[in-house]
């Protein structure tokens, strides 16, 4: 019999037989040593057995007392010994041991048992998991792995396509899975907050030439559209995930790491498995067409109801497709704030339900397909505040082609600082707090000793300012700044938002120069290695963003977020 079966069968709590290790913090089972039983008493009457010698003290046999038939007390097993054993410390009685102590044993204990049955099953359970995701080879449109030391942009995709049971009846069955639903996650390097940029779908936007593959191998070339909806991006003419993925890159400039797909029957199961989510209207909803109907203020939707919520356009708004996306912001926020209550977290069997569901329901790109990888991810969104997570929608406007106005673009003037501060890991939710920390970036990197502007030697690259940009500013350095040591090096790699000079310690000094001069922020420093510029000399190095605003013209530029009409995921919104 085992240790607790043990312990059951001599009346001895389990819990009891659970010590807390001072050395490694956790529960250990401990069973009393083995030691030789008392002897058996005789017959009625007879004498008692002696003890043998080196018995143990505690283990000696109790005589018989004369007269008496009873036989003699016998010590539980399980239980300590009257006195201590050599080495150990005695322990009280179980009966004078606290109800919440026992608790805590027996909470300690059991959970251990699992643990150690997690580890003899949960492989299995794993690859069972695994089994339920779908993957889909997207090439070079997605990363090769996930870091979980970088900021990562994953793009999340709902599609209209009617798979499923149930589905068939809402309409379009025929469709081949357009992306009815796009955003876009940004979570920063640092964990500290996140960015969720909704794409309409009727975005008008020109979809690349994208490279599919077949799960024979083989692979063929979808020729691109210009000027066509953003949902066409993926299912039409046999695009995949990845066709969209370079579609949100040519609108945006935003490349997407991974991308995560799913269709109608992701939000029923998901909702079911959390036991529902908490939605809010402003008035009664009784929509025909979505089958919608809610009274007003709080109601709980899950299944159907809330596949209908997130579906209905016609109850909210101007009915149009922007107010829905708005009410489908509320509804993640909500679910993201039932994923991560203690309710949820604390419920074995809601997790696994989650588990299922949530494996059941995706289509995910190659290298994020493992279940050890989905985990990796979650735990790191896990790490930003509900309250540091917002939820936007790209700036557009009516597009200017239409007369029956049915399709929007982006506006030219409102959207691009939006995408270079996602692009540059900028948070939307602490603009004070980027703003303090810049301003202490620029008193610890332009505090200090500076060098004359004839010792100061840079090497200019245009990192996508206009063309001509780097030659202007090198004329402009030389002739009217004094940095004679300065020479034109071409074009960057890749193409910045924002002006940085790198440069190596050393050059500290002549960084602060450069800076004063430029009207460069403290942000823009960015210590590390010297290059060797025309005369074999170590330079720095200055690479001209597009925030560059011509030769000689400052950049004092703040880095904190553009304002922005936004929702953050800690906050309970009623659709209207």
């Amino acid at each position: 019999m085992d240790a607790q079966g043990r312990g059951r069968a001599d009346d001895v709590d389990p819990a009891d037989q659970w010590v807390l290790n001072p050395n490694t913090g956790e529960y250990e089972l401990r069973l009393a040593p083995s030691a030789p039983q008392s002897a058996v008493p005789g017959p009625r009457g007879s004498a008692p057995a002696p003890s043998r010698p080196g018995a143990p003290r505690g283990r000696t046999t109790t005589p018989v007392a004369p007269g008496r038939d009873v036989p003699p007390p016998r010590r539980r097993r399980g239980t300590p010994p009257e006195e201590p054993l050599p080495g150990r410390r005695g322990r009280r009685p179980v009966k004078q041991q606290s109800k919440a102590k026992k608790a805590l044993l027996w909470t300690g204990g059991t959970m251990a048992l699992v643990l150690v049955a997690g580890a003899t099953t949960g492989w299995f359970y794993l690859k069972h998991l695994e089994g339920n995701v779908g993957t889909t080879d997207v090439g070079d449109a997605a990363a090769s792995s996930f870091s979980k030391d970088e900021a990562f942009n994953i793009l999340i995709i709902g599609t209209d396509k009617r798979t499923g049971e149930g589905n068939e009846g809402y309409g379009d069955a025929g469709s081949v899975g357009h992306a009815d639903t796009t955003i876009l996650l940004h979570v920063a390097k640092d964990r500290s907050n996140a960015t969720a940029l909704s794409i309409p779908r009727d975005l008008i936007v020109d979809i690349p030439d994208c490279k599919t593959n077949r799960e024979d191998g083989s692979s063929s070339v979808v020729a691109g559209q210009d000027g066509v909806r953003f949902n066409r991006s993926l299912g039409e003419s046999g695009r995949d995930a990845g066709c969209t993925m370079r579609t949100v890159e040519a609108a945006t400039g935003i490349k997407p790491h991974h991308f995560v797909m799913a269709d109608f029957n992701a939000v029923k199961t998901l909702t079911t498995a959390v036991d529902g989510v908490e939605v809010c209207v402003e008035n009664a909803v009784n929509d025909k067409k979505s089958k919608l109907v809610l009274p007003a203020g709080e109601s709980k939707v899950e299944g159907e109801k809330a596949l209908a919520f997130v579906r209905t356009r016609h109850a909210f708004g101007n009915e149009g497709d922007l107010d829905r996306i708005k009410v489908q912001q509320q509804f993640l926020g909500s679910l993201m704030r039932k994923m991560t209550s203690g309710d949820t977290l604390t419920s074995p069997t809601k997790l696994l339900k989650l588990a299922e569901a949530a494996t059941n329901a995706l289509t995910v790109d190659e290298a994020i397909g493992k279940v050890g990888t989905l985990k990796d991810i979650a735990l790191e969104l896990k790490k930003v505040p509900t309250k540091n997570i917002s939820f936007m929608t790209v700036p557009v406007k009516d597009n200017p082609a239409e007369t029956i106005k049915a399709t929007v673009v982006v506006d030219e003037t409102k959207a691009p600082p939006i995408f270079d501060a996602i692009k540059n890991d900028v948070s939307f939710t602490e603009v004070k707090a980027q703003q303090k920390k810049e301003k202490a970036e620029i008193a610890a990197r332009l505090k200090g000793t500076r060098s004359a502007a004839s010792d100061v030697r840079v090497r200019i690259l245009n990192g996508g300012a206009a063309a001509g940009s780097a030659q202007q500013q090198l004329a402009y350095l030389q002739t009217e700044a004094g940095v004679t040591k300065s020479d034109n090096a071409g074009n960057a790699e890749a193409a910045l938002a924002r002006t940085t000079l790198e440069y190596d310690p050393d050059q500290a000094d002549q960084a602060r120069r450069l800076a004063d001069i430029m009207g460069l922020s403290g942000s823009a420093l960015k210590p590390g290695k010297s290059v060797t510029n025309a005369q074999g000399l170590p330079a720095m190095t200055l690479t001209l963003g597009k925030d560059f605003k011509g030769a000689g013209v400052k950049l004092n530029a703040s880095t904190a977020a553009p304002e922005v009409d936004k929702s953050t995921a800690d906050k309970v919104q009623c659709a209207s």
